[in-house]
């Protein structure tokens, strides 16, 4: 059991170092170096945006990257801070502070450990997709707003945290656009979406901030233009090893933090788990998603004690790694290996990009992010996906992630429970039964006949799981007959389970029919059903004489009660 235990959660690296070679080598090394450059800008960005120094966004994609690909359960996943959790970060450190936030990033990493361990890496999968467009399109806009102030080179002192109340104080200071700033934010944006045109290897965002922050240096030490705000004018960056700190846990904090680290760590599992399962459909290979929930559960637990913020797969960096040849962790091992000598090495350079070309990276980033034309496919669905969509992505835009994942999976599990009780369908007969076409009968074998009923028996067929509302729909087909029964039998052959409450619904269906002196057989329970109706009171309640394999033993327990009921025997014939 032990060894299965290991084998189950053994990282990729292990096994794919088995048949390595010095050609993959080389193919991984060169991924990794672009990759590593190509996470760097972004690493800044995120760090930024979510309210935390540029350095603690590259110290993630370091320590989150190398751990997420050395322990990981996907070939060519790439860690690291990501644009999804912009919003929830830049909440808890306004709200908690950057404390809060490495509590809330560790009690998310353990969540996520834990959610490996008990093998939940393909039930995190089943989250309704309209949740996921939702959240992702609202998190898309939320990020876009935030950037406005960097993109225009607005002067305000703070933006704040309100989304209507930002895009208020934006009009309200139109008046202090800086050209220059627009200049550089819109030449960015054209520049990342023109470079696939040209080349798919070599990302727009690298070339952007290359290219406009030579531009910017350029106008400020020859053309003597100012005013155009750089990484250095707002932050001291650090280009040295991070050092591990100790972080103040205490009872209180963790209360507070837990709905946020939890969100945290749903957010973590679905965007790591989405992107490798779109990384397995471009190279041909499946991944460990509960070895992949462990990596990303202890990068999570790790980084905050060298100053990081939350991490997770990162679907852009991952498919630039493909791009590239990236075929094994080794590549993702590479990219943290390089980001971490361009912070030792290069790190006092990254103070010269400019602001306003970081929130032309991010506007990229939150239109890749948006999927709108998924949202506009969404909308044309039924009513419960767009009522669920639009909820997670309103409150997700209004007031907080937390809120929005927690109301959009109630809304979609009421839904859900919703639809599956309408799919349960409750049917009367009387008179006689024709089952010619059913397979039901007393040697199992097939038999065309037409079973008759005496007076005062009535059949019900529950076509369906057994839910809550079951019941209600028992009431509901009674009324219509109008004429009470003497002898009810209830088919359940199509019945593929029964819960809690539909269990408890019968019995108290049997409860009432006996105080009524209608007695009530039930038939067609087999297989699971039966063991969970023989473990309730029912057996004692109508009998266990009563409950019966198939409609023929029922009907002629039926038969042997309306005689002594004084009823009339019921005939059985054969269609002509």
């Amino acid at each position: 059991m032990q060894r299965n235990f290991l084998k189950e959660f053994k990282p990729i690296l292990f096994l794919s170092l088995k048949n390595y070679n010095k050609e993959k080598f080389i193919s991984d090394l060169m991924a990794g170096l672009i990759v590593g450059i190509v996470a760097l800008p972004l690493a800044i960005a995120f760090g930024i945006s979510s309210g935390v120094t540029p350095e603690k966004g590259i110290v993630t994609a370091i320590i989150a990257g190398f751990i997420i690909s050395f322990l990981g359960g996907s070939h060519v996943q790439i860690g690291g801070p990501t644009g999804a959790f912009i919003v929830i970060v830049y909440g808890i450190v306004e709200q908690f502070g950057v404390t809060g936030l490495a509590i809330a990033t560790v009690l998310a990493g353990v969540m996520l450990v834990l959610m490996g361990v008990l093998k939940l890496g393909t039930v995190i999968k089943f989250i309704p997709y309209p949740i996921v467009v939702g959240f992702t399109s609202g998190i898309a806009l939320t990020i876009f707003s935030t950037q406005i102030k960097d993109l225009f080179g607005l002067s305000i002192a703070k933006v704040p945290s309100d989304f209507f109340a930002k895009w208020g104080v934006y009009f309200q200071h139109l008046g202090t656009i800086n050209w220059w700033a627009t200049g550089i934010g819109v030449l960015s944006v054209a520049i990342i979406f023109l470079t696939p045109k040209i080349s798919r290897k070599i990302p727009g965002s690298l070339i952007a901030i290359v290219l406009m922050t030579v531009i910017v240096l350029v106008m400020k030490n020859y053309l003597g233009i100012t005013g155009i705000e750089t990484i250095g004018d707002r932050f001291q960056i650090n280009s040295q090893l991070p050092q591990a700190n100790p972080i103040g846990f205490n009872l209180e904090s963790i209360r507070m933090l837990f709905p946020s680290a939890f969100t945290i760590a749903i957010l973590g599992a679905i965007e790591s788990l989405l992107s490798a399962t779109v990384a397995d459909g471009v190279i041909g290979k499946r991944h460990n998603s509960n070895m992949e929930l462990v990596a990303q559960g202890v990068a999570n637990i790790v980084t905050p004690f060298f100053g990081g913020i939350p991490a997770t797969g990162a679907i852009a960096r991952t498919m630039t790694n493909i791009n590239n040849g990236g075929r094994s962790p080794v590549a993702g091992v590479i990219h943290a290996v390089v980001l971490l000598l361009i912070l030792l090495f290069l790190g006092d350079l990254t103070k010269h990009i400019p602001m306003a070309c970081l929130a032309g990276v991010l506007v990229v980033v939150a239109y890749n992010m948006s999927e709108w034309r998924t949202f506009r496919s969404l909308v044309k669905q039924s009513g419960g996906t767009l009522a669920v969509l639009l909820t997670t992505f309103i409150l997700t835009v209004i007031f907080d992630l937390t809120i929005a994942i927690e109301v959009g999976l109630l809304l979609a599990i009421f839904l859900f429970l919703k639809r599956m009780n309408e799919s349960t369908q409750v049917s009367v007969t009387t008179g006689k039964i024709d089952i010619s076409k059913e397979i039901e009968s007393h040697s199992g074998n097939l038999q065309d006949e037409v079973l008759h009923l005496p007076k005062g028996v009535e059949v019900y067929e529950i076509d369906g799981p057994f839910f809550f509302g079951v019941a209600n729909k028992f009431d509901d087909v009674m009324r219509e007959i109008g004429e009470r029964a003497q002898i009810r039998i209830i088919r359940m052959r199509k019945v593929p389970f029964i819960d809690a409450t539909g269990l408890n619904n019968l019995q108290n269906l049997c409860k009432n029919s006996r105080r009524e002196k209608i007695q009530v057989i039930l038939s067609g329970v087999n297989g699971n059903v039966r063991a969970k109706v023989e473990n309730s009171k029912i057996p004692d309640i109508i009998g266990k004489e009563n409950i019966c394999s198939n409609i023929h033993l029922a009907v002629d327990r039926a038969t042997v009660l309306s005689e002594k009921m004084g009823e009339e025997r019921p005939r059985k014939h054969k269609p002509f």
